[in-house]
């Protein structure tokens, strides 16, 4: 009978030549913490040929697919794993929830036109794991004990022999082309505006789209990316027909490890210099920004909120106030709110309490979806969504799919947004937008 397996392989700071063994397998996905460059993840997560794969049915509510993906992962026991393990996955749940994931926890109106034909979710039941650990320079395959023997034969010849990589070059078919012009970006300010005038809300975040027609593998594209703008959040996921999800997140959503958790949003952008002496200018507008505390500290009190939804009284805490996180193209400004799970709570009622991040939607989050509804023509699909494992003892660990890309049917689409609140000027939320994103156009459009 097999039992719980872990077997060692050698370590690699990136995961790209493993991932590439199994690229074009069903289900292939890897969360990838973005090292050696990206210093704040810790694991890369690499599988594939899931057991299972689940996405909502037309009619499905929030609650009930949470409850299927909750039977599905309670399939897989926990009676053969050894409780004194330090791995972050043993077996469970990997895959992405999309920001209209949201519709069918909240009451949001139905304007946005769905273009982009994305299911609200996707997520696969995956029995084994190769899991790279960078603060203990160690990379191992992990295997559950309903992973037959045949099968743990075959992954581990998969990973211990030199393949040789063959997938088809990425390139773009034209520039990016944004979906609004600025004369209706403004507009959309304008009106968010009106709105918190008017006592609606606090702040809304409003984004743009950019579109291009590709052609290759968008592995391609995602190596490309990665070399550019290493995320500790970022990931890519097969999709079918070709079509991949590729996200160089920096931004934690939630992630809960016994029973305890952290959620860092973001809230704030100046871009990184162009020396040392401009590039701390930048650091130290973005850290003493008046407007950028205020929002956010908006955001911080509406996940303190959703927090305290699922935690013990008087457990949540913000531990982190206006931290300053910096990247290859934006300096950001981050916080951290925890709290501890309650009892008879578990990470997907979190998720239910959650969902969507505080920091993408606006305060309060409701009103904010409702505006976003009315005023971004298309829908966001994965923009704004995450990308997840949810192991099967509970150990969690979630992204917010902000910098990030979905590449379907031929055409490649990304996003760029930022808060709006009553004090913004369009002309520099406009740019922020640009800014968030230039660095992932750009890298794809110099691919030959």
């Amino acid at each position: 009978m097999p039992t719980f397996q872990v077997h060692v392989l050698p370590y690699q700071t990136n995961p790209d030549s493993y991932f590439s063994r199994l690229r074009n397998a069903p289900g292939a996905v890897m969360l990838d913490a973005g090292r050696p460059v990206a210093q704040h993840g810790r694991y890369d997560l690499i599988s594939a040929w899931p057991l299972a794969e689940m996405s909502p049915l037309p009619q499905e509510t929030a609650i009930d697919f949470l409850g299927r993906l909750r039977t599905a992962s309670n399939s897989l026991s926990t009676k053969d794993v050894p409780q004194n393990t330090c791995l972050p996955f043993v077996g469970g749940l990997i895959g992405y929830f999309g920001y209209d994931f949201g519709r069918r926890l909240e009451a949001i109106t139905d304007c946005a036109v769905d273009d982009l034909s994305l299911s609200d979710a996707r997520v696969g039941l995956y029995a084994w794991a190769l899991i790279t650990d960078h603060q203990l320079n160690t990379t191992q395959l992990v295997f559950h004990p309903q992973v037959s023997l045949a099968e743990r034969s075959r992954l581990i010849d998969l990973f211990e022999h030199t393949a040789t990589e063959n997938w088809d070059s990425f390139r773009l078919n034209n520039s990016f082309q944004a979906d609004i012009s600025p004369v209706r970006y403004q507009q959309a300010i304008e009106k968010i505006q009106a709105y918190i005038q008017a006592g609606d809300c606090y702040q809304v975040n409003f984004a743009q789209r950019f579109q291009a027609q590709y052609q290759g593998d968008p592995w391609g594209a995602y190596q490309a990316l990665r070399a550019a703008c290493p995320t500790p959040f970022s990931g890519f996921l097969t999709l079918p027909d070709g079509a991949a999800i590729i996200s160089l997140s920096p931004e934690r959503f939630m992630r809960v490890n016994q029973g305890r958790i952290e959620t860092r949003p973001i809230k704030g952008t100046r871009p990184r210099g162009i020396d040392p002496d401009d590039d701390a200018k930048q650091a130290s507008e973005l850290l003493h920004s008046a407007k950028d505390r205020a929002e956010n500290l908006m955001i911080v009190d509406l996940l303190r909120n959703d927090l305290g939804r699922c935690c013990e009284v008087g457990s949540v805490q913000v531990p982190e106030l206006f931290a300053l996180e910096s990247y290859p193209n934006v300096h950001h400004l981050v916080s951290a709110v925890t709290g501890k799970l309650a009892e008879g709570k578990d990470p997907l009622d979190l998720i239910a309490c959650s969902f969507p991040g505080g920091s993408i939607t606006g305060a309060p989050k409701i009103r904010a979806m409702q505006i976003i509804d009315e005023l971004e023509e298309t829908r966001r699909g994965l923009y704004c969504g995450s990308l997840f494992y949810l192991d099967i003892r509970g150990e969690m660990d979630s992204s917010i799919t902000i910098r990030s890309l979905l590449a379907k049917d031929g055409t490649i689409t990304c996003w760029g947004g930022g808060g709006i609140v009553a004090d913004s000027q369009w002309q520099a939320e406009y740019q922020e937008s640009l800014t968030k994103v230039d660095v992932l156009m750009r890298t794809l459009e110099q691919l030959g």
